[in-house]
């Protein structure tokens, strides 16, 4: 597998999923779950989150139908802020992912009287990161996320 293309995946999956806002594609599992699946060529990604605030969730990644990337992601507004002011903020920024670092939005993004930040470290084959939503200097939004290559030499 080649790391531009998974880059590239990522990008396209991102902008076809969560930032896309398709959510006729979603599918709510019975645990009260939701999953945003997505196939290009033959790479798939399984994107499954518990909604509602605060959230969590993961991002599979496969590559010829074998597991080869993942993220974990866990966020929440902050009370009292209302959702329908920073979840379509959340969804611009992740729509401006960077290629060099596909993992969720640009390292700042303003909008209106709001700052989208993200800081990260590492490169898509293991990285952290935190992203928030700020306005003025109040946090309105916060998240964290990890994650990297799996699989790649055996283990358990």
């Amino acid at each position: 597998m080649n790391v531009q293309n998974l880059q590239q995946f990522l990008i396209d999956s991102n902008a076809a999923g969560y930032a896309g806002g398709e959510e006729k594609k979603w599918i709510k599992e019975p645990n009260g779950s939701t999953t945003i699946p997505f196939i290009l060529g033959e790479f798939s990604s399984h994107d499954n989150f518990f909604g509602g605030e605060p959230y969590g969730g993961r991002v599979i990644v496969s590559y010829k139908q074998k597991p080869v990337w993942m993220m974990v992601y866990y966020g929440w507004v902050t009370k009292g802020i209302d959702t329908a002011i920073i979840y379509p903020i959340l969804r611009t920024a992740l729509k401006n992912m960077p290629k060099e670092a596909p993992f969720r939005g640009p390292r700042e993004l303003s909008i209106e009287e709001y700052v989208y930040k993200n800081t990260w470290t590492g490169i898509i084959e293991q990285y952290s990161g935190e992203e928030c939503i700020i306005q003025g200097d109040t946090l309105l939004y916060t998240a964290n996320y990890m994650g990297g290559l799996v699989d790649t030499r055996a283990g358990v």
